[in-house]
């Protein structure tokens, strides 16, 4: 700490070339906190996911439908420890931008299936309980301001009544939530009580759209996919059942492989950075170069001036990052806010923070190390002579 000043008026001896400089770095991890925090809305599927459960749809397409025949089937497939279904009900409120996932499902089983998601247990009684019951993610709660109790008008984009009309009514009984942030977004969704619903439906009774099967041990997965999927070889409802982590994967992916496209982009945006700092301090260096050659005469060690150049550069990256991470968990919020609910929450999770110092320390040691190496090898009667 006691040459924290004169690591500081080395660093701002040309203010405006060094507050040019910080200003990059805080635009870049400004985007990098922003695009992590995107990335980790996408992947949040698939990081939410448990080991020991597995999906099984239809072999060909996830939107054909299942006999709920199956059920009993899979329960009793060695290693199968619970069976949950869902069906995709396809649902818009009052306007056709007010979209969401609604499924409906066997409360109790799918309850049971989602530990992580937690529910009041009056409500999930009053669920169970309600055969037009409801229960609803609370975020999707808050965007619509609904009350529990309160009838919720949905139509449907697939599922017609038996009267022929694709609007349907169910009763909010309640609200479910997720303690980790990362999972919020995976209760952005309506479930609603499968019995109503397949009994009052015109078409489609007996079936279902997916499975979701929990397992005792989750080194078996594939071994009991298989012998799920072997009790309907050959026949009209084959199946196809994967570890739950796969399923999310591929069908993230048929959005786009996020991911990917983050990370080539932060790519250039850091090689750009790494350029344009490094040329920044070692023109610094160039230029204080009788400066270090005083600092050797006065008795600075060749490796404490070399160690003065490399914390030079660490303060200039760790002011710059730290600023462009706090700003962009301080965009995330408003940002949030005006989504009203329609994307995944975004925030800047711990591990995106413990990336950006990586990234830090790895940008400071490639920009510090080649000038901090000249200063070491530096001779104090060439310097002053200007060589």
């Amino acid at each position: 700490m006691k040459f924290l000043p004169l690591l500081w008026s080395g660093l701002f001896r040309k203010k405006t070339r060094t507050l040019l400089t910080l200003l990059s770095v805080v635009a870049a991890f400004i985007l990098f906190g922003l695009l992590q925090a995107v990335r980790v809305a996408f992947d949040a599927g698939a990081d939410a996911a448990d080991a020991k459960r597995l999906l099984t749809t239809a072999r060909y397409s996830i939107i054909d439908p299942l006999p709920l025949a199956h059920l009993g089937k899979i329960e009793r497939v060695p290693g199968v420890v619970a069976v949950a279904y869902a069906n995709w009900f396809g649902a818009k409120y009052q306007d056709q931008s007010n979209a969401f996932p609604v499924f409906a499902v066997d409360p109790a089983r799918y309850l049971d299936m989602y530990p992580e998601f937690r529910i009041d247990p009056a409500q999930r009684a009053a669920f169970e309980g309600t055969r037009t019951g409801a229960v609803a993610g609370v975020r999707l709660v808050r965007r619509f301001g609904w009350k529990l109790g309160q009838k919720l008008p949905i139509r449907s984009e697939i599922h017609a009544q038996r009267n022929g009309g694709l609007d349907w009514e169910f009763e909010l009984t309640g609200v479910l939530d997720a303690e980790d942030p990362a999972q919020q977004g995976n209760t952005d969704v309506v479930l609603i009580n499968n019995a109503y619903f397949d009994e009052a439906r015109r078409t489609g009774k007996g079936s279902t759209g997916w499975y979701i099967v929990r397992i005792a041990d989750s080194g078996r997965a594939r071994e009991v996919g298989a012998a799920i999927d072997r009790l309907f070889a050959n026949s009209p409802d084959e199946t196809k059942t994967q570890p739950e982590k796969e399923f999310a994967l591929g069908f993230a992916k048929q959005i786009g492989d996020i991911g990917a496209l983050v990370t080539r982009i932060l790519a250039a945006v850091f090689f750009t950075l790494l350029l344009l700092t490094g040329n920044a301090m070692a023109q610094s260096v160039r230029e204080r170069i009788p400066e270090f050659a005083i600092l050797k005469t006065l008795g600075f060690s060749d490796g404490k001036v070399a160690g003065l150049v490399l914390s030079e550069a660490l303060l200039l990256l760790l002011l710059g990052g730290g600023l462009g991470m706090l700003l962009a968990t301080l965009m995330l919020r408003p940002l949030n806010a005006a989504t009203g609910g329609k994307f995944p929450p975004l925030f800047v999770s711990p591990a995106t923070w413990g990336l950006a110092a990586a990234i830090l320390l790895s940008l400071a040691l490639a920009i510090g190390l080649p000038p901090a190496w000249r200063v070491r090898r530096l001779r104090i009667v060439d310097a002053l002579r200007g060589g």
